[in-house]
């Protein structure tokens, strides 16, 4: 029997996937804005997008399998949260690319400009809302700034572009080519 709630069980379980610190050093760790990022939900609104709320909820299996758990129906099929389709969509950028699911998560993290969120730092959970509002909403610049994949020459307006696009149109990208590749 399982004394701890599934859910704080999945949350270790994904902090785990993206926080690899040996010493865990305050201004090292990232467990205040992992934990907001899991609780904000992931909404699609542009199509093909619903794609990247599947493969985020499909991390739950993945976590059940390895637990060996078996759920209450509503945990499995409540809504995904950005930190599921951030580390679910790293997880394919792993794929597609030479660089690791660990560099595409934290890739993505500096490009919202959330890394200076620590748990060191004075932490502000109406800034980084208002970050997460502005990428699940779409309401970013059409180059990409303040969502996950800033252009430095968009050929489409990125906020209705589906990220799966938005993501093969950056590492095309000049400024991600001079840098990481």
């Amino acid at each position: 029997m399982i004394s701890e709630p599934i859910e704080n069980l999945y949350f270790n379980w994904l902090c785990e996937k993206v926080q690899k610190v040996l010493v865990p050093t305050p201004s090292l760790t990232y467990y205040y804005l992992l934990k907001q990022l899991h609780q904000t939900e992931y909404v699609w609104l542009v199509v093909g997008d619903d794609n990247r709320v599947e493969d985020g909820v499909a991390l739950r299996l993945s976590f059940l399998s390895e637990a060996n758990l078996i759920p209450e129906a509503d945990w499995l099929y409540s809504g995904c949260s950005v930190l599921e389709m951030l580390i679910a969509f790293s997880e394919r950028a792993e794929f597609n690319t030479e660089l690791t699911s660990y560099f595409w998560f934290w890739h993505f993290i500096r490009n919202l400009n959330l890394m200076e969120y620590n748990d060191a730092s004075d932490y502000n959970y109406l800034e980084i809302d208002d970050v997460l509002t502005t990428f699940v909403n779409r309401d970013y610049e059409p180059e990409g700034h303040g969502g996950l994949f800033p252009l430095c020459r968009a050929k489409k307006d990125q906020t209705k572009v589906e990220i799966w696009y938005q993501f093969f149109e950056y590492l095309n990208d000049e400024h991600f080519n001079e840098n990481y590749m």
